[in-house]
């Protein structure tokens, strides 16, 4: 138990960004999977979208410091081949 008054503000920061933290990876996996199922199950322009999208909430995130810059890049990669293959699948 935190004693000191600027120790126990520092609780409560932490608490309130680790909250905060957890929505922000929350809302970048739920992105994520509902652009999956674009890919999956819907039409291209549906995927395309989704894409865009999520691409802004995956580097939103890294731009906070909630994942790495490089793991926003590697997502962002994923998706875009995910994306191309469905694109030259339906060609």
């Amino acid at each position: 138990m935190a004693h000191s008054l600027s120790a126990q503000k520092r609780v409560r920061q932490n608490a309130d960004a680790r909250a905060r933290n957890r929505w922000r990876l929350r809302t970048m996996r739920d992105a994520v999977k509902t652009f999956r199922d674009k890919v999956a199950h819907g039409s291209v322009e549906d995927a395309a979208t989704a894409f865009r999208e999520t691409s802004k909430i995956v580097d939103r995130t890294a731009a906070k410091g909630v994942i790495h810059k490089n793991q926003a890049a590697r997502r962002k990669s994923r998706m875009s081949a995910a994306l191309k293959a469905k694109k030259n699948a339906k060609a």
